[in-house]
C-alpha cells in the first residue's frame, strides 16, 4: 500500500486497477473526506483529465455491464458508490496485457468510501447487493453510441463471480442481447 496525501491506494493484481480509499475524518456533524485530487493521481503515475461525473439510482438485483467503449472514446472512470453497495467488476480487455480477460471484483458502499479506478481499455459493471444504491463515477471521455461495446455478464469464457443466484438479476433490454465475450473480441480485434 502507498499512502499519498490522506489517499490509500492498494494494487488489486491487474496492472493500473487501483482501489483507493480517502482518509475520513469524522466528527459530531458528520464527516469530511477528499474524493478526488488530480496531483495524487499525476504523482501515482495517472493524469486523467475527467470531464464528466455521471450518477446512477438503481434497485436491488440490477446489474448494469459490462460495458466499455473502442477508441478513440475510451474511458478511464472512477467508481464510488454514494449510498448503499454494489458489487462492482473490471475486467481487462487489453490485448497486449498479462492479465488479459482477467477479472476483479470489489464491494463498494456508501460506509466504506473505496471508490476503484478503471483505465481504459478496461470492460466495467456492477451489481447493486442494497435496496437501492446510488452510483457515481467520473469519466474523462465523452460517451459515444457508435464506439459503446459490451459482453454478457454471465459468459462462461470470463467467468464472474457474482457471489448470487442469476434467477433474480435485473437487466436492461440492452444489456440483456450483448454478445459472447469472444464476438466482442473478434469485433474489436479483427
Amino acid at each position: 500500500m502507498i499512502n499519498y496525501s490522506n489517499m490509500k491506494f492498494t494494487e488489486t493484481g491487474i496492472k493500473d486497477l487501483l482501489v483507493f480509499e480517502p482518509s475520513v475524518f469524522p466528527d459530531d456533524r458528520g464527516y469530511f473526506y477528499e474524493g478526488f485530487k488530480s496531483n495524487v493521481f499525476a504523482d501515482k503515475g495517472f493524469d486523467p483529465s475527467f470531464i464528466q461525473d455521471n450518477i446512477a439510482k438503481s434497485k436491488k438485483g440490477v446489474i448494469r455491464g459490462m460495458h466499455l467503449q473502442k477508441e478513440p472514446y475510451a474511458q478511464t472512470k472512477i467508481i464510488r458508490c454514494l449510498t448503499g453497495a454494489i458489487l462492482d467488476i473490471a475486467v481487462d480487455m487489453r490485448k497486449d496485457s498479462p492479465t488479459y480477460k482477467d477479472w476483479y471484483g470489489i464491494e463498494l458502499t456508501g460506509d466504506n468510501n473505496k471508490q476503484l479506478f478503471v483505465p481504459r481499455g478496461f470492460a466495467h459493471g456492477y451489481l447493486v447487493l442494497s435496496d437501492e444504491a446510488d452510483v457515481m463515477y467520473k469519466v474523462d471521455n465523452v460517451w459515444a453510441k457508435e464506439a459503446e461495446v459490451g459482453f454478457l455478464y454471465n459468459d462462461p469464457e470470463i467467468g464472474i463471480d457474482w457471489g448470487t443466484d442469476y434467477s433474480n438479476f435485473i437487466l436492461s433490454d440492452k444489456d440483456l442481447i450483448l454478445p459472447a465475450f469472444n464476438e466482442l473480441e473478434q469485433e474489436i480485434y479483427s
